[in-house]
């Protein structure tokens, strides 16, 4: 930090891990359970509205706390206390082939609102993604070599005109938030108005399971030809399941399926290798945000407390495996873009080699455990929320303990 700049004159700092592992950690469960093609090519967003309206509020917990932490650091280290609102919060994902020009923050009007901006590294140049520099055009520092849970904070102005390089391998997680001094701007007065429609109808103050429904089906297609992209493109939760080892599998006849938007609400089960687990999953959404949390907890599962579920696993047909076949080409285009796109730089060899169905069963209860706990904070904080028109983090209710 250049503490010989006044406060007037500062426009950038870099604070190293200000994210710990574990939030990093969450937050990307969130974004690759959630995520939607983004705004430019090879980009992916997870946005609070987003999660919302896909009946995923609950994952909006998590980033509370987070949000706090920033929006203090960047009033504190611009001299500009209690004068900011938050206008977005969104998780951003950069993939091969990403890339962004130099460019300000504020060279549009739509965007003269903008005052600062905060970009949370949630995983590591070099480990999880290479290429996709940050870089300033000028000043100190110019860049810099991010690892999980650094921040850069900058002025959302001329003064910070960036670039990031293009994505060469793996996957580029970040956090950002944008700042504004103008309360019409505030982001917390809209989601607590869509949350309140969702939420405050409900009866009782039980956490019930939420399952997550799927947007539309183009908001999860991704292709390198956005012109044509039903040429070569997949569907992003299919590929996500898939390089890490799973296929899904129908019950029912899909045949008839002419594109998969018509399979993202069916219920469905997940095979690996020959075996297919015998429990079935709400949709898709479900499905992979299941796979997600596992490969994030998957070494507090021991196999020897849960060896009776091992049992439930089934033996595929050879009709089951056509059936999973058959569906790779309506989830695939491209198989090889799916690989090179969502495949991790660097593979747990150890983690997929020593795979069982009786480790993934007991996470899945331990995801319905974590979901449930989560609605519940939603639902102890929303009238707080609703009252003071801004999301904080509040003091769980007594009364909901052990619910």
């Amino acid at each position: 930090m250049a503490t010989a700049e006044t406060e007037s004159e500062r426009r950038r700092v870099i604070v190293r891990n200000m994210l710990s592992k574990e939030e990093c950690e969450e937050l990307e469960l969130i974004h690759k359970s959630c995520s939607t093609v983004g705004y430019r090519p090879n980009v992916f967003s997870t946005t609070l509205s987003h999660l919302i309206a896909t009946n995923s509020s609950h994952f909006i917990v998590p980033f509370v706390p987070i949000r706090e932490r920033l929006k203090e650091k960047v009033e504190e280290f611009f001299g500009c206390e209690f004068e900011l609102v938050i206008e977005f919060t969104g998780l951003i994902s950069w993939a091969r082939g990403a890339s962004i020009g130099w460019h300000c923050d504020d060279n549009r009007p739509y965007l003269k609102q903008r005052h600062f901006t905060a970009v949370c590294y949630l995983n590591s140049y070099g480990k999880d993604f290479q290429g996709g520099l940050f870089r300033f055009q000028d000043g100190e520092p110019k860049t810099f070599a991010p690892s999980a849970g650094d921040v850069a904070m900058y002025t959302a102005d001329s003064r910070n005109v960036h670039s990031v390089d293009e994505v060469t391998h793996g996957e580029r997680l970040t956090l950002t938030l944008w700042f504004s001094r103008d309360s019409s701007h505030d982001e917390d007065a809209k989601l607590i108005s869509i949350l309140s429609q969702k939420l405050l109808h409900r009866s009782d103050k039980v956490p019930q399971l939420c399952l997550p429904l799927p947007a539309s089906s183009n908001m999860y297609w991704f292709s390198p030809n956005q012109a044509s992209p039903d040429e070569l493109g997949c569907n992003i939760c299919w590929a996500r399941m898939n390089v890490l080892g799973y296929d899904i599998y129908y019950s029912q006849n899909t045949s008839s399926a002419l594109d998969c938007s018509e399979l993202l609400l069916e219920p469905l089960q997940l095979a690996r290798g020959d075996n297919l687990f015998h429990q079935p999953f709400a949709n898709i959404l479900h499905a992979l945000q299941v796979v997600q949390f596992f490969h994030w907890k998957a070494s507090e599962f021991p196999t020897s407390k849960f060896e009776t579920e091992a049992s439930k696993v089934l033996h595929l047909s050879q009709s089951q495996k056509e059936n999973i076949s058959n569906l790779k080409s309506v989830f695939v285009k491209n198989n090889q873009l799916a690989e090179t796109v969502f495949r991790p730089v660097i593979i747990n060899e150890k983690e997929q080699q020593s795979f069982s169905w009786a480790n993934f069963s007991a996470a899945v209860t331990a995801w319905e455990d974590y979901i449930r706990k989560l609605h519940k904070q939603l639902l102890n904080s929303l009238p707080h929320w609703r009252t003071h028109q801004s999301i904080f983090s509040c003091p769980l209710d007594e009364s909901l303990e052990g619910t």
